[in-house]
């Protein structure tokens, strides 16, 4: 049995973590799959199916480590790079995948000639690296790990697009959609929750981390806007970050506090996808928006602003696409103001990716 190593930086709640999980848990009867993360304790690790192995750099979640072992492990991955590989990453295994730009890429970039090596990319590198002199030197180290790969795997059209403006890297290139188990959403999207939701409101769910990618900031403004034209919209945002205390503070001075409401961490959100109204992702930028497709399996009516996340929706009947500034969303938030009439169901299969993904791999 050929044995697949994945690597990613946690098994928090995330997109990116999510689709790993989904994918592990589909391939693990047919390879003998390991998980390497810098830091353990993630929710979605419970979830791996029992003959998933794991390999973690620190037993404690990136919140515990001290201040001199996050700066370590940055300076060993920056200067040690091969010792932390050779110490914790090299084994017996057949194929390595990076499953997400950063740490775990340069990581996994160290030399081993005995194993195949690929790379998933999920982010729009125009935005994650910016125009600053700090930025180009980062990008010429992300070209000098990406060089390392066999393969380069990428989560949209767009999202290979960006790539390849700023890194010029003449390596294999494909694309796969991200991979979900649909029956687990499903069922778990059944599960009875304790939140009851406004009826006469239109109730509109996000599901994002707390940072400045997500645009919340931006959607509060808009919400608050709306809300003195007379608007009955109900935001629900499902996750957490860095950005939580200056989005709390901002709901306060907006004064929405009664109808833009922070749900923090939920590690199922699926039924709160399924009892609202509409699902939002009101992003700056997207690699592909994994949420979307959780919502086209539960036939929600979609809601996004212009990013690559556009092809998720991509012939999706039941979703509007608004153009990606503070007037785009006003405007396009302005025209939702009916409930949609029952909801729609929504036949959804994706199993043709994870047949992608074994011919990747092989064997």
């Amino acid at each position: 049995m050929k044995k697949v190593l994945f690597g990613i930086t946690g098994l928090t709640l995330g997109g990116a973590e999510r689709v790993l999980v989904d994918i592990a848990n589909s391939l693990s009867d047919k390879y003998d799959i390991t998980i390497f993360t810098f830091y353990a304790k993630g929710e979605f690790e419970k979830e791996l199916r029992p003959n998933i192995k794991r390999i973690s750099i620190f037993d404690k979640t990136f919140k515990e480590l001290t201040k001199s072992e996050k700066r370590k492990i940055s300076l060993d991955l920056l200067f040690r790079k091969k010792y932390l590989y050779n110490k914790y990453v090299k084994g017996d295994f057949d194929v390595e995948i990076a499953f997400l730009e950063g740490p775990v890429t340069r990581l996994f970039a160290a030399k081993n000639k005995n194993v195949r090596k690929i790379a998933w990319v999920h982010n729009d590198m125009n935005r994650v690296f910016g125009d600053s002199f700090k930025a180009k030197l980062k990008i010429m180290l992300e070209k000098k790990s990406y060089e390392s790969y066999e393969r380069l795997i990428f989560v949209s059209k767009d999202n290979l697009n960006s790539f390849e403006n700023n890194l010029k890297i003449d390596k294999p290139k494909q694309i796969i959609y991200n991979y979900i188990d649909s029956e687990n959403v499903k069922k778990n999207a059944s599960e009875p929750i304790d939140t009851k939701l406004d009826p006469n409101s239109i109730n509109i769910v996000s599901v994002s981390r707390l940072v400045e990618q997500k645009g919340v900031d931006r959607w509060i403004r808009v919400h608050s806007k709306l809300k003195k034209e007379g608007s009955n919209q109900k935001v629900y945002i499902i996750g957490d970050g860095p950005k939580r205390e200056e989005l709390e503070n901002l709901i306060k001075q907006e004064k929405v506090e009664d109808s833009f409401i922070l749900l923090g961490k939920q590690p199922n959100p699926y039924p709160f996808i399924k009892m609202c109204d509409y699902f939002a992702l009101f992003s700056y930028f997207e690699g592909y928006g994994m949420v979307l497709e959780e919502a086209k399996i539960l036939g929600k009516n979609i809601l996004i602003t212009d990013t690559a996340a556009r092809e998720a929706v991509d012939g999706y009947a039941n979703a509007k696409v608004f153009p990606n500034t503070e007037e785009g969303l006003t405007e396009g938030l302005r025209t939702i103001t009916e409930k949609p009439n029952g909801e729609e169901t929504s036949a959804y299969n994706n199993e043709a990716r994870i047949e992608e993904i074994i011919e990747l791999i092989g064997g």
